[in-house]
């Protein structure tokens, strides 16, 4: 059965890992339907990996068309444990330049129209997401990449916005006066499936440019932003590269027990069809989650 023991969803310009071994495709169908593009499975520094675009080979999928469930349950079915996810953002704040990395602790949801849970039709689960990204798998996000680049940043808040249109001016500076960090248009609903998936979640955020706040400055256009999306490319793999192994040590984790008390919804009250659609979420714990 192929498995994997890290998954890496990339985002804009980040559609292939090269230096993979024993490379293989996987299309694995789900409760949620089709990933965004086939699987690739393979050995990278020494670690079983499952690489995923996000966003479809050939950059096919608008934010909100991404399949964000069907993602990260496919991930779940190949016994993926950690997610490193790779972002292209835009900085709202001076010293966050581009061609930084920034590896955030806190996010906003901005988000109107996306499917954000596993769970409905029968069956309810509150997990919790104060921390929404994994403390473990973001130390090591800042420690793989100060040792490939000169400026990352840990910790900070990124908003997640709709999209597919960059923000307003009035937009950026109010997101500014609420004190946000970046600005971006993928990491939810992901993170939060992640969490009610189990599976610990980190986010490596390039930057590529200042959003649309700084006077003087050119607003932020796709050209500009792919312009620098291309440059901060080759940099996300090799910090991938050097976070795989250090991923591996990480032997358990509060993320991975999250549905732990968080389904209230009584055994007996859940249809079958809402059963057998999350057994893979439910059916590993050893004690009831509910």
């Amino acid at each position: 059965m192929d498995q994997a023991e890290i998954g890496v969803i990339g985002g804009s310009g980040l559609y292939q890992i090269e230096g993979m071994s024993n490379v293989r495709e996987v299309i694995v169908d789900t409760p949620f339907g089709k990933p965004s593009d086939a699987i690739v499975l393979g050995t990278l520094e020494g670690v079983q990996v499952a690489f995923l675009p996000r966003h479809a080979r050939g950059h096919r999928l608008l934010p909100s068309e991404v399949p964000f469930r069907a993602n990260i349950y496919a991930m779940k079915t190949l016994g993926v444990q950690q997610i490193v996810s790779a972002s292209a953002v835009g900085s709202l704040r001076d010293d966050l330049r581009p061609m930084d990395m920034v590896v955030p602790d806190q996010i906003f949801d901005r988000t109107k129209n996306r499917p954000s849970t596993f769970f409905g039709d029968g069956i309810v689960a509150h997990v919790s997401f104060a921390r929404p990204f994994c403390s473990h798998v973001g130390a090591v996000l800042v420690e793989a990449s100060s040792s490939v680049v000169s400026r990352t940043h840990g910790g900070g808040t990124y908003v997640c916005m709709e999209g597919p249109a960059f923000s307003t001016y009035a937009e950026s500076m109010t997101y500014r006066r609420q004190g946000f960090d970046i600005i971006g248009m993928t990491a939810l609903p992901e993170a939060k499936l992640a969490r009610e998936a189990e599976i610990c979640y980190g986010l490596l955020a390039q930057v590529t440019d200042y959003d649309c706040w700084r006077d003087g400055d050119e607003t932020v256009t796709s050209d500009i932003v792919m312009a620098n999306v291309s440059r901060n490319v080759a940099n996300a793999k090799e910090i991938i590269r050097a976070a795989l192994p250090l991923l591996r040590e990480h032997a358990d984790c509060a993320c991975r027990h999250a549905l732990e008390g968080a389904i209230p919804t009584a055994p007996s009250a859940i249809p079958r069809e809402a059963r057998e659609r999350l057994a893979l979420l439910l059916d590993q714990h050893s004690a009831p989650v509910f």
